[in-house]
């Protein structure tokens, strides 16, 4: 009797350890299932924020897009008009008509894309936009070369990016078309308000990393220059690949005329 006693003793102190350990289990793999489950993921947010058009699905982003495609014009067709007569240099002046040119362009395409999708879009720029007009406005000679170069630079280096998420993840026919056409035009004036030779690296640099989110976990930095960093390998088929076809490129999007060069 005391031997069946302590048995059954054993066992049920077995029965309470594994219960114990089942119930530690379910707390710990609980919330990983709730938390994949749950609502509010990106997935989530993507759904609740597009609708659906007959060119394909709009999402959020496409709809902020189109916004920022018109505000963009808002301001720097104006910056670009004065930069034609305020700059110094043929370099910022030609870089004004450039701005001037391609956001006649783009504005007319972000209309027609807004009245087909039945989409408001503003009519004054924003408040952030309205300062750096007001900046331009107050600067004379060599200052309003460098404030015009600078500032615009660093705008179009913000959106630009946007317009690369955009091109990549819509879903939808038009957005991808004004994005082409976004690109194309931005890329033009990055790089003649480059051309103006007064753009300050360093200081956008600075601005992008502030802007940026501190990173998770403090990983090492990648090597810096080497004396003998050594010849890279070419990349070369195996010798049982067949050769790849070239395929000829697509043309261009339609945007604004290159500028002439005298």
């Amino acid at each position: 009797m005391r031997s069946d006693r302590r048995s059954r003793g054993l066992l049920n102190g077995t029965a309470l350890i594994v219960a114990g350990l089942t119930a530690t289990l379910l707390a710990l793999v609980f919330p990983i299932w709730s938390y994949s489950d749950r609502s509010g993921t990106g997935v989530d947010t993507l759904n609740a924020s597009t609708v659906t058009t007959r060119y394909g699905a709009l999402s959020g982003l496409d709809r902020e897009f189109i916004t920022k495609v018109r505000l963009a014009g808002l301001w720097e067709l104006p910056a670009g008009q004065q930069a034609q007569t305020k700059g110094t240099t043929k370099a910022v002046r030609t870089a004004g008509e450039h701005l001037v040119e391609g956001h006649t362009f783009l504005d007319a395409r972000v209309r027609d894309v807004a009245s087909r999708l039945g989409l408001a879009l503003p009519n004054q720029p924003n408040d952030q936009q309205k300062a750096w007009l007001s900046t331009l406005e107050a600067a004379r000679g060599e200052q309003y070369d460098r404030e015009f170069a600078n500032i615009a630079r660093m705008a179009h280096g913000k959106v630009f990016p946007v317009v690369a998420q955009v091109r990549a993840t819509t879903r939808n026919s038009l957005v991808r078309d004004l994005a082409d056409d976004a690109n194309t035009t931005v890329l033009d004036h990055i790089k003649v308000l480059e051309a103006t030779g007064l753009v300050d690296y360093d200081a956008i640099a600075r601005d992008a990393a502030a802007a940026s989110p501190a990173p998770i976990t403090n990983s090492p930095a990648p090597p810096g220059p080497l004396d003998d960093p050594g010849s890279p390998v070419p990349v070369t088929p195996t010798p049982t690949a067949s050769p790849s076809p070239r395929y000829s490129l697509p043309p261009a999007a339609t945007g604004p005329r290159e500028e002439d060069e005298d």
